[in-house]
């Protein structure tokens, strides 16, 4: 028997509407990884399988696909045999694609009695074949990457209560990971929190919030302001970035989260062994100082007492050892802590207690 989860896409005390919220997703989810040969592009599988574990029941991919997060494999049937609701796109491709070589095993899942959710850009009513499945079979084909309707331009007023925003060097490296791990530690303090998710996999975990890379881009930053509303002076707002300033393609979406945002406190997150910007191998990855110091300008237009809290690092491809020895040495170098979200410890509290400082 399937469960449901409701997906709202703004706080409550917000008056913006959308077609989509208050549906209620079927779970347990079964993730499809599609034809991914690149961990990095399953990053909703991985932050689905990482955060809510309890609402997988297992993973399969199409023809070439190599990514796995370690769950079972099911066909879509064996999934729904064991309580699936919904088939979950775990990818973020470029271009947010939905490849025709993809489309059999959605049929699939429709057949077997799966709703598909999708955080791609492409609308699943657009895909050959997918309206007239679900019909058939009395299926939903639900988008979560749709913005709220009626986001107001960006005023640039100052709202009460703290923010907190994590930005990045570059994508898929562990800003929402961050933004869950600095909410989760700041909740665990007393404090009062909310995880204001950005994209579709944060979407997903948390219930609500706004796919900010599909909001026009007049409007981004009135969406910023939007998902973090008025509040109580000494409540947190922990909003996961999307993007990086430096990137080629995507930057605009980090501006205009930075400038709705209004961050009281940044947290700049990096990938130690990543040396080009994913997916566009002629473009160095910049350097954490030129992150602090870009994010600094630009964010004092709407916040003139921004500050940077620290440092995260991906160091998941490193030893214990390594790790630790090379967080040290970038605290010295940074004058600020740097720690690792996933393995937290001494460093990531230190990182907690500046950002709160």
């Amino acid at each position: 028997m399937t469960v449901a989860i409701k997906l709202d896409y703004l706080p409550a005390d917000t008056s913006a509407a959308n077609t989509a919220a208050g549906l209620e997703l079927a779970l347990p989810y079964l993730l499809f990884l599609g034809d991914v040969t690149e961990p990095a592009y399953a990053k909703t599988a991985f932050g689905l399988h990482d955060w809510a574990r309890d609402k997988c029941v297992g993973e399969c991919s199409a023809a070439g696909g190599t990514v796995t997060t370690g769950l079972p494999r099911l066909t879509p049937a064996q999934a729904a045999a064991q309580g699936a609701g919904s088939l979950v796109i775990a990818v973020a491709n470029s271009g947010g694609v939905i490849p025709p070589g993809w489309q059999p095993l959605l049929i699939e899942a429709l057949e077997a009695g799966l709703d598909i959710v999708s955080g791609m850009h492409v609308r699943l009513v657009d895909v050959p074949g997918l309206r007239e499945s679900a019909e058939r079979f009395g299926r939903r084909l639900i988008d979560v990457r749709t913005p709220p309707a009626d986001i107001a331009i960006a005023t640039g007023r100052k709202r009460t209560g703290k923010r907190l925003l994590t930005v990045g060097t570059d994508c898929a490296l562990g800003k929402k990971y961050t933004a869950l791990a600095l909410a989760e530690a700041m909740s665990g303090r007393g404090l009062a929190t909310d995880f204001r998710a950005t994209g579709q996999t944060g979407i997903l975990i948390a219930g609500g919030g706004i796919p900010m890379d599909a909001v026009i881009s007049d409007f981004e930053a009135g969406a910023a302001e939007a998902l973090s509303p008025d509040a109580h002076p000494a409540h947190w707002d922990v909003v996961e970035g999307q993007g990086s300033l430096w990137h080629p393609a995507y930057a605009g979406v980090s501006l205009g989260l930075l400038h709705g945002t209004q961050p009281d406190v940044f947290v700049v997150c990096h990938d130690p062994g990543r040396t080009h910007v994913l997916g566009l191998p002629g473009f160095t990855m910049p350097g954490v100082d030129e992150i602090i110091e870009a994010t600094i300008l630009l964010g004092r237009r709407t916040n003139p007492d921004i500050r940077c809290g620290g440092v995260c690092y991906n160091t998941s491809a490193m030893g214990a050892a390594e790790a630790e020895a090379l967080l040290a040495a970038e605290s010295v170098r940074l004058g600020l802590p740097v720690a690792d979200p996933i393995r937290r410890g001494i460093a990531f509290d230190r990182l907690v207690e500046n950002c709160l400082a």
